[in-house]
C-alpha cells in the first residue's frame, strides 16, 4: 500500500477505515465496523462512524482497509535469536534444539554477541509493527550475570519504540536448588523481571513448581513459565503449577507456556488440568509456529518420518473455559525453530490455520486480542493494545478489507503507523550477521 504525506505528520483523518470490534476493546465481538479515525498531535482523537462528520485537515482514504492495533508478542526468545546459520539443530528434535543452544551459548554468548543478534530481532519486530515484547533469557549460571545486564540496555534504548519486558528461563534442577534459584530470582528482581523456568517430565515436578512459586511470592515477582513442552502423556507440570498457585495463595501473575502434552492426555487428565489452570488465574500462551515444527520429531538414524501428534495445545478449550489466552512468535532462527521473523500478523494468520480459530465465523475476529489487548493486559504493559480515544496513535493499516483477504496474504504492504506517523519498515538484512556465524 502506497503511503501518502498525510501520514507523516501525526495529524490526520484515516477515513473509511475496517475496524474489528475486538480492537476496540469489546470482548466476545466478532463484528467489524467502518470508522473515521482522527488523529491529533500522534493520539487519537476521535473515532467516529466513516462519513458522519466533514474531515478536517489533512486525510488518507484507506477505502475500506482494515486498520488493526500494533501487536504484543508475549513469548519470545530475543538473546536465542538468528543463531541458526552457526549452529543448527542436528535432527530437527527438541532435544537435538536444546542441546546445540546449550554449546552455543557456553561457546559464544557474550554481550556483544547477544547484543547484536537481540537489536537485529527488534528491527525486525517493529518493522512489522509490534509494540511489546517479551523475551525470555536464558539465565543459568553464570549467564544471568551478562543476559540481564544486555537486557536493561535493551529496554532503556528501545523505550518508546518497543515496550519490552524479560522473564528468565531456567531448567527444572536449578528451580530445586535453592541457591542457584534464588541468585537467579534476585537477579530478576533487580533487573524488573519476571521469575520462570521450563519443567516437563520431571520427577521433582510438584517440588520444582512449589519453589518458583515460593521464591516469586518471597521477592514480589511475577511468573512465567514454559510448561509440559513435549508429548510424553507422563508430563504434569501445567497442572502441578496450578496447584502450587491454590495451596500457597500466590497473588501475583502467572502465565504457562506450550502446555503441548494435553495434546496426547486422555479427557479426564485434560478436564483436570484445564479446570486447575483457570481456577488458579494462570494465562496461558501457545506458540503455534514452534510446536508445530518441533514436537512429534523422532531421529531414527537419518530416516525421514512425518509427524502425527504436533503438539499445539488446546488453546480453544482453554478459551472456552474462561482462561486468558495469547499466541506469540517464540523462536526465531535458532535451534528450536529455524523460521519466524517476529512477525505478529504471520503468528496470527498461522494461528487461525492451525488452531483452527477461524470458525465460528462470527467470533473469528474476537481471537485478534489473543495478539494484542489479552497480552498486553496480562503482560501489565502500558501499551494496552487498543484503538481508544486518547490512546497513542500506534496502527497497522492494511489494503485487506475482511477476514480471509487478511488471512490469506503475508500483508508485505502493510503501514505501520507509530504516533500517528509512518515508520521505515525496512527490514534488516541477514548479512549484518555474517561475521557473527563464523
Amino acid at each position: 500500500m502506497p503511503s501518502s504525506p498525510a501520514l507523516s505528520t501525526g495529524s490526520v483523518t484515516l477515513r473509511n477505515a475496517r475496524v474489528p470490534a475486538a480492537a476496540l476493546g469489546r470482548v466476545g465481538d466478532g463484528s467489524v465496523e467502518t470508522l473515521d479515525i482522527v488523529v491529533a498531535g500522534g493520539r487519537i482523537a476521535s473515532i467516529r462512524p466513516a462519513g458522519s462528520a466533514p474531515v478536517d485537515g489533512p486525510s488518507h482514504d484507506l477505502d475500506k482497509g482494515l486498520v488493526l492495533p500494533c501487536l504484543v508478542d508475549i513469548h519470545t526468545h530475543l538473546d536465542k535469536g538468528h543463531i541458526w546459520p552457526r549452529k543448527a539443530n542436528p535432527d530437527g528434535t527438541w532435544l537435538g534444539a536444546l542441546l546445540a543452544v546449550q554449546s552455543d551459548r557456553e561457546r559464544r554468548w557474550a554481550a556483544g554477541d547477544v547484543e547484536r543478534r537481540f537489536d537485529f530481532a527488534l528491527r525486525c519486530a517493529y518493522a512489522h509493527g509490534t509494540a511489546a515484547i517479551r523475551t525470555h533469557l536464558d539465565s543459568a549460571p553464570p549467564q544471568h550475570e551478562i543476559s540481564w545486564a544486555l537486557f536493561e540496555t535493551m529496554r532503556a534504548r528501545w523505550a518508546g519504540r518497543i515496550e519490552l519486558q524479560a522473564v528468565s528461563i531456567v531448567g527444572p534442577d536449578t528451580l530445586v536448588t535453592p541457591g542457584e534459584l534464588d541468585a537467579v530470582a534476585r537477579q530478576v528482581k533487580s533487573s524488573g523481571g519476571l521469575l520462570g523456568g521450563s519443567v516437563a517430565v520431571y520427577e521433582r515436578s510438584k517440588e520444582a513448581m512449589l519453589a518458583v512459586v515460593d521464591k516469586a511470592g518471597e521477592l514480589g515477582l511475577d511468573l512465567d513459565l514454559h510448561t509440559d513442552e513435549t508429548g510424553d502423556p507422563a508430563a504434569n507440570a501445567l497442572l502441578h503449577l496450578a496447584e502450587a498457585v491454590l495451596e500457597t495463595g500466590f497473588a501475583g501473575k502467572v502465565m504457562a507456556g506450550h502446555c503441548c502434552v494435553l495434546t496426547v492426555q486422555d479427557e479426564r487428565a485434560v478436564r483436570r488440568t484445564i479446570d486447575k489452570v483457570v481456577e488458579a488465574g494462570i494465562a496461558i500462551v501457545s506458540l503455534p509456529m514452534c510446536n508445530l515444527y518441533l514436537q512429534d520429531r523422532e531421529s531414527r538414524g537419518g530416516a525421514v518420518r512425518t509427524p502425527i501428534r504436533r503438539g499445539v495445545t488446546l488453546l480453544n478449550e482453554f478459551k472456552a473455559a474462561g482462561a486468558t489466552v495469547a499466541i506469540a512468535s517464540d523462536n526465531t532462527r535458532d535451534p528450536f525453530y529455524a523460521y519466524g521473523d517476529l512477525d505478529g500478523i504471520e503468528v496470527f494468520r498461522e494461528g487461525a490455520r492451525i488452531l483452527h480459530f477461524d470458525h465460528p465465523q462470527e467470533q473469528a475476529w474476537d481471537w485478534l486480542r489473543a495478539i494484542t489487548s489479552a497480552p498486553a493486559t496480562h503482560g501489565g504493559f502500558a501499551y494496552r493494545g487498543v484503538i481508544a480515544e486518547g490512546a497513542a496513535a500506534d496502527l497497522i493499516l492494511c489494503r485487506a478489507r475482511d477476514w480471509t483477504e487478511l488471512n490469506a496474504r503475508p500483508q508485505s504492504d502493510r503501514i505501520v503507523l507509530r504516533a500517528g506517523r509512518a515508520i521505515d519498515q525496512t527490514l534488516p538484512d541477514y548479512r549484518e550477521l555474517d561475521d557473527l556465524m563464523e
